[in-house]
């Protein structure tokens, strides 16, 4: 390889770390916790907030794996009970979503352990990485009801069954296939950054 390739390598490298950078200090600048959440990072959790705006404007759980195109369709023939995957929804989240689920499965984390029970349990491959994906939306909905509770001085426990928590193992949730999703990326609804923010400790993945 050239002398100048490798300077312009060494420079593209350097710009993406630049960007990267800016992207983590926009993101804990309005108090996320979404980089704790393992296989998200800056990127991720910028096009999280970007997209979602006003978490608010999600009823519940179920409405947000809609919009993020994790709710499974019902596929069942017969007696034979099955799920199909969505391609409705935010297609910039589910990829998101698919990254976090990826990332959690090729290192030794809770989403592995549940990815590898559902293959155990005579899941597909991709039918699992579903599983996992749904799992993931459930946390990053829980992390932004949080987020915002923290920003507002509220209890975390007090709105929509939000928890602190962020595994991609909890119980899992009831599913409304009925649910539609909801349009694309909300209109800027973002705290500015002049709101403080406390106890954050971002995460270096």
């Amino acid at each position: 390889m050239a002398a100048e390739e490798i300077a312009d390598l060494v420079a593209v490298d350097a710009k993406l770390k630049k960007i990267k950078a800016e992207l983590k200090a926009a993101v804990t600048a309005r108090g996320s916790h979404l980089m704790d959440i393992y296989g998200i990072g800056p990127a991720g959790a910028a096009r999280v907030l970007a997209d979602v705006g006003d978490v608010a404007r999600f009823a519940d759980r179920n409405r947000f794996a809609s919009w993020t195109g994790t709710a499974p369709l019902d596929a069942s023939s017969g007696e034979q009970a099955r799920h199909r995957l969505s391609r409705a929804g935010n297609r910039r989240m589910n990829h998101v979503l698919h990254v976090a689920a990826i990332v959690q499965i090729r290192h030794d984390t809770k989403g592995r352990a549940y990815y590898r029970r559902k293959l155990a349990a005579g899941k597909t491959p991709m039918e699992a990485l579903r599983c996992l994906k749904r799992r993931l939306s459930d946390v990053v909905y829980r992390q932004l009801i949080a987020d915002a509770q923290q920003q507002d001085g509220a209890d975390p426990g007090g709105h929509c069954g939000a928890a602190l928590q962020s595994s991609a193992v909890d119980s899992h949730p009831l599913i409304d296939t009925s649910d539609q999703p909801l349009p694309g990326p909300a209109n800027p609804t973002l705290r500015p950054e002049s709101d403080p923010v406390k106890n954050l400790v971002p995460s270096t993945r």
